[in-house]
């Protein structure tokens, strides 16, 4: 029998006199003893904000993501210990990877999008410098810095891997630690995984803990600079939210709840077509995969009139073959999570059996095990008179037919689920694409549309990716998770910094305009990336831009637009006094002032950004440039990428062009 148990202020805690007892939902077994201990929250919250948030803090972005990255790679090589334990869940293997394989591969992503998107430093930068003073000597940013506080993660019992470890992939690299709250039923599975996480040695104490059971008066403590990210029923969300001490302190509270979700069948697509069959399949799978159980599940099927009796044939068809029983064996669907579970999904079922006639009557042979349902779907005739229909979620096996007269009727069906985690639509038509999402997209946190051009490589409707906002208005909860960067910045709070540039570059570490510039021992060119400092500026000497120079490029290239060519078209041009240097050009003659020819640590540009040109350059004119080094974020182990803010002048030290040049330099020579 499994005895999970809670981590608390860096010691593992058991099973107390009051633990719960958890049975298989496959075969009614005792598996575990759960909970029941006491636990001094009050103590867990100040371990995690006096050991924990201090040491993530003093981590850079860059550290943390390569935390995570190492974690999830030491989880990785060892998800067969998890595996092992998935069948008592009530879920199949291929059930299992979307929880397990799922959550290891969301922990990479979110680690890789932490490299690439955020600074080697310990202030986000959200946004460009907004200049609020005539002069530019006073100016404003806006940051994001971690909260000092505490992330408590209130999770359910579909995604015991997953839920823990795509939560505290965005707190860990915010900087924030966590009190993870796993669901009873399933807590096993997370306690097995958790261990991992402290085993891999790579968090810093107080980073993570974990409580196995009540949460007792833990959000009572919470206050302003904490977070609550919820997972589960509306009902309990609703609970959760009422609580004094959150409204008091205003503590962030982040849910997702109850969600209605939608497909719809575009009323182009006819039973000979792929998007045809692409939209049964994907009903089937996602009624049966997770036995139903997952908040992402397509509960609401919206076909066009003329189709509702060919889908109904061949989704019945299809579900017909769904092979139920022991997880561990070779079927499609297993069981659900607990008996509890199954008594309200066949409850709920009950209530949608008020607006829809039943479709699989009698089409399965159950094992006996408490956990074990069948497929169950549902016709309604009206949609429109329907009341449970769109608004009670079998949190199970459980879909309903409904049909609709137009592509407007169906975007209404869709939104009288008011608010979900997604809406999918098989066309092949951008139009109806285009109307159901400006009819729809307002009540839905995600639309999949997807073809027979997308549909080998689209990722499906009901999985929701690490780079998209996962989350939905209404009865979805209104709260956001993931979405990359988005998803980090829910750890953090947004400041208006306002001060001067030398101010503000301090404050970020990159280089804002108008701030001190730095003179180099030698061309910055010539230097590693470790020594180039921010704010090391070159200023060039000046070169004339002749007509000639325009006439040859304008030959070599075939740009031959009139303004470079013709003088008095170029005249009559409201933005051109005449015959103009190419913007292209003064780009190349900007490279030949600044660039040092021999080799050294820098090994390539890999782009610009921000290009703008704001003065034209007339023949006889002198353009120089001054070059700065604005920014330095690390790559791999042996360079990292400098961005130098590039400006071009005139002989009138007038602003020509502007740009942000990216180059590749070695850490050493």
């Amino acid at each position: 029998m499994l005895t999970p148990q809670s981590f608390a202020c860096g010691r593992w805690i058991g099973p107390g006199a009051d633990a719960r007892t958890i049975h298989s939902p496959v075969t009614g077994a005792v598996i575990a003893q759960a909970g029941g201990a006491p636990l001094d929250f009050a103590a867990m919250r100040d371990f995690a904000v006096t050991r924990g948030g201090p040491a993530l803090r003093e981590m850079t972005f860059h550290q943390r993501a390569r935390m995570l990255k190492a974690l999830a790679q030491y989880i990785g090589g060892r998800k067969e210990e998890l595996y092992a334990l998935n069948p008592l869940t009530g879920a199949t293997r291929k059930d299992g990877g979307v929880d397990i394989e799922g959550g290891i591969i969301t922990m990479s992503v979110i680690a890789s999008k932490g490299r690439r998107e955020m600074p080697d430093g310990h202030v986000y930068v959200d946004g460009a410098v907004e200049q609020v003073s005539r002069q530019g000597t006073f100016l404003a940013q806006h940051i994001a810095v971690p909260l000092q506080g505490v992330a408590v993660h209130i999770n359910a019992f579909n995604f015991p891997v997953w839920g823990m470890l795509e939560k505290l992939a965005p707190t860990l690299l915010a900087g924030v630690p966590a009190i993870v709250k796993p669901a009873t039923q399933t807590c096993y599975l997370t306690e097995a995984c958790f261990r991992m996480i402290l085993e891999s040695g790579l968090l810093p104490d107080g980073a993570v803990q974990l409580v196995i059971g009540s949460t007792g008066d833990l959000l009572d403590r919470l206050g302003p600079q904490d977070v609550v990210s919820f997972t589960g029923s509306a009902e309990t969300a609703l609970t959760l939210r009422a609580n004094p001490a959150l409204m008091r302190n205003s503590t962030r509270f982040m849910a997702e709840q109850d969600s209605l979700n939608a497909s719809i069948l575009g009323p182009d697509v006819t039973p000979d077509t792929p998007e045809f069959e692409l939209f049964v399949k994907q009903a089937a799978t996602e009624i049966t995969v997770k036995a139903g159980q997952k908040c992402t599940a397509i509960r609401r099927i919206i076909v066009p009139q003329a189709q509702v009796d060919a889908v109904t044939e061949a989704l019945a068809e299809r579900l017909r073959g769904t092979t139920i029983g022991d997880p561990a064996s070779d079927v499609r669907m297993g069981a659900l999570a607990s008996a509890g579970q199954k008594a309200d999904v066949l409850e709920k079922a009950a209530l949608i059996a008020l607006d829809a006639q039943p479709v699989l009557e009698d089409a399965f042979d159950l094992p006996g095990g408490p956990g074990f349902v069948p497929p169950m779907l549902f016709r309604c005739a009206d949609p429109d008179a329907a009341r449970h229909v769109h608004a009670v979620e079998a949190f199970g096996p459980v879909s309903t037919i409904l049909p609709y007269r137009d592509t407007a009727h169906a975007a209404a069906l869709a939104n009288r689920g008011e608010g979900s985690l997604v809406a999918s639509l098989v066309t092949q038509d951008p139009g109806v694409a285009r109307d159901v999402t400006l009819a729809s997209a307002a009540w839905h946190g995600r639309l999949y549309i997807t073809d027979r051009s997308s549909m080998k490589e689209a990722t499906g409707h009901g999985s929701p990716l690490p780079h998209l906002v996962h989350g939905g208005p209404g009865r979805a909860g209104g709260g956001e998770e993931l979405g990359g960067v988005r998803g980090v910045l829910h750890y953090m709070q947004r400041t208006a910094v306002q001060g001067s540039p030398d101010v503000l570059t301090a404050i970020t570490g990159q280089w804002v305009p108008g701030a001190r510039e730095i003179q180099g021992p030698a061309h910055p060119f010539q230097r590693t990336y470790n020594e180039i400092e921010i704010g090391e500026t070159i200023v060039t000497d000046p070169r004339e831009v002749t007509l000639e120079d325009i006439e040859h490029f304008a030959d070599f290239t075939g740009d031959t637009f009139y303004a470079h060519m013709d003088e008095d078209a170029a005249r009559a041009n409201p933005f051109f006094p005449g015959r103009v240097a190419h913007g292209y050009l003064l780009l190349s003659f900007a490279a030949g002032l600044f660039v040092q020819p021999d080799p050294g640590p820098v090994l390539a540009n890999t782009g610009l950004n921000g290009l703008s040109f704001q003065k034209p350059v007339s023949p006889g004119d002198r353009v120089h440039v001054r070059l700065t080094a604005r920014r330095k974020t690390q790559r791999t182990d042996s360079y990292g990428e400098v961005a130098w803010h590039v400006t071009l002048y005139n002989h009138e030290a007038e602003q020509v062009a502007e740009y942000e040049l990216l180059t590749m330099v070695a850490y050493a020579r």
